[in-house]
This record gives structure tokens, C-alpha cells and sequence, in this order.
């Protein structure tokens, strides 16, 4: 059995943060060996990924969701770095804009989901809708009619509605892995230690950072009821403990593998007339002078 399967949540088992791991020494690999089944299914995800595009059936898109300092970034690079850019479309979602509160959460995300035979990776997503917003009450200041920002239901709200939206995406011939990025709070704390101490990524750090570490417990609590209110077996959680990137790495590329495979995109077949004329196109693309 694959390591991933004791990292994914298809609504069978609940999630229990505390009882996951966050580093690979619970599944007793060999680092070595895990770099090169990663590079292997690289390869495989390129293949596979030029005959999603091809043939142009199905959609897949991917939601990355982590703390800060899990790596979404360079996983992001590292797994999908070797893919045709043709192919596929990063988008990565900060702090709504005045306008993209002037419309229903959904919508900003909604404007990037892919088209048929596309990727399309979400750099958080409309996750944080009962994330962020939950931990800190946002909704509380949303210019909505009071009816619909009530505090005992608002949340609970959020995850029904994102239920149907990708069991609507599913039905229209969409595909959905959604990655959370489960890093230690040992090893968060190392990571932005080297933010402050290098200077080249003194960029990557931020005041908020320490502010929304000081918010853990709250924040394990949304993840833990996130994955546990919308994980169905149509659009799984795979809860990848990243404290070490190769190993993460490597599981992210092995949910990424499994789902094109499930897939299995094929070439697109000509028509059987137009291939019948191939044998004169090469004659004349042969018979050609230089």
C-alpha cells in the first residue's frame, strides 16, 4: 500500500491533527529512494499532463493550503516545474480585494477554475473563507444582510457550500485534490528563524507571521473541521506532513499522479479519412526541394 493512503481524507475517518505526523520517520523511508520515485513520477505527470491537455476531456485542479513556512511555494516549483506551461495555471490568493468582497466568496476563485484539459493550482483558495475568516471572525465586518452573517451558522454554511461546489465541479467533468501542507510548530519556528537571520529572504517574513503563529491552537481546530466537513471520496484531503520538502514533495507528487491516472487521458484519434490522406502529405512534404 502506498504511503499516501495514510494521508488521505475522503470522509471515512476523521481527521486528528495531533495523531498525524509531520516529518516521514513514522513511515520509515529512504530519502534516496523517495528522490528518485519523485523525479519517476515527474515524468509521469508530464506525460499524463500532455494527454489531459490533448485531449481536452477533463479538468484538474489543485488546492494548496498550509500555514506559513509549510513550503507551498516551492512545492509548487519543484513537483510541477517540469510540466508544459501550456498546460497548466498558478493562481495564488492573498487578502481579498474591495472588490472581490463586493462578491460572493466563491467568486474570485471561481473566475480562474480551469478549462477542460488544463491545471489549474490555487495558492490558497476559498478555503480561507473558513480558515482565516473563521480564526478571526472576519464575517463579523462583511457588508451583507444580517440574516446571512449569523455566527452560529456562518461557518457551517461555508462548508456546504463548498460540498456542493465541488461536487458541481465533479459532475462537470472536473477533478479535485486538495493538499494541506501539515507542518510542526518546531519546524515553523526554524523556518522563519532562517527568514530573519538571511537576508536574501528577509522578504518572506512579516510581522503577521508571528501574530497568526500565536493563533495554533485556533487554527488546528478550522483545518481539523475544514478537512472533516469537506472531504468526500470525489474531492479527497491529503494531509502531507511537510517538515521535511522531499518528502512532501514526493507525496504531493504521488496525489497528483493518482488522479491523472484515474483519469487516463488518451490522444485524441483522427478521423479515419484524414489519416488515410497521410501517407500523400508525406509524400509531399518529402518530395519537397530544399
Amino acid at each position: 500500500m502506498s504511503h499516501l493512503e495514510n494521508y488521505r481524507f475522503d470522509g471515512s475517518k476523521k481527521l486528528n491533527l495531533k495523531k498525524l505526523p509531520t516529518d516521514s520517520k513514522k513511515d520509515g523511508v529512504d530519502k534516496e529512494k523517495i528522490l528518485a520515485k519523485t523525479a519517476k513520477n515527474q515524468e509521469k505527470i508530464f506525460a499524463l499532463q500532455d494527454k489531459l491537455y490533448a485531449e481536452g476531456k477533463e479538468g484538474l485542479l489543485i488546492v494548496l493550503q498550509a500555514r506559513d513556512a509549510a513550503g507551498k511555494d516551492s512545492t509548487i516549483r519543484h513537483v510541477m516545474g517540469g510540466v508544459n506551461p501550456q498546460g497548466v495555471q498558478v493562481y495564488s490568493y492573498k487578502q481579498p480585494s474591495k472588490e472581490e468582497l463586493s462578491h460572493d466568496y466563491l467568486w474570485r476563485c471561481g473566475q480562474n477554475l480551469p478549462r477542460r484539459g488544463m491545471i489549474a493550482i490555487f495558492n490558497r483558495s476559498y478555503y480561507e473563507d473558513v480558515l482565516v475568516v473563521r480564526v478571526h471572525k472576519l464575517y463579523k465586518n462583511y457588508k451583507m444582510a444580517k440574516r446571512c452573517v449569523n455566527g452560529k451558522t456562518f461557518i457551517k454554511k461555508r462548508y456546504q457550500h463548498i460540498r456542493n461546489f465541488e461536487e458541481y465541479l465533479f459532475d462537470e467533468s472536473y477533478r479535485i485534490v486538495k493538499i494541506f501542507l501539515n507542518v510542526s510548530g518546531e519546524k515553523q519556528k526554524e523556518r522563519f528563524l532562517e527568514r530573519i537571520e538571511t537576508p536574501e529572504k528577509n522578504w518572506k517574513f512579516s510581522g503577521s507571521d508571528m501574530s497568526e503563529r500565536e493563533l495554533w491552537p485556533e487554527y488546528s481546530r478550522a483545518y481539523e473541521d475544514a478537512v472533516n466537513e469537506t472531504a468526500t471520496p470525489d474531492a479527497p484531503w491529503y494531509v502531507i506532513p511537510a517538515d521535511q520538502k522531499w518528502y512532501s514533495r514526493y507525496l504531493v507528487s504521488e496525489a497528483i499522479l493518482e488522479t491523472l491516472e484515474k483519469i487516463n487521458p488518451k490522444y485524441p484519434e483522427l478521423p479515419k479519412e484524414e489519416e488515410e490522406k497521410f501517407p500523400a502529405y508525406k509524400a509531399e512534404l518529402t518530395g519537397e526541394k530544399a
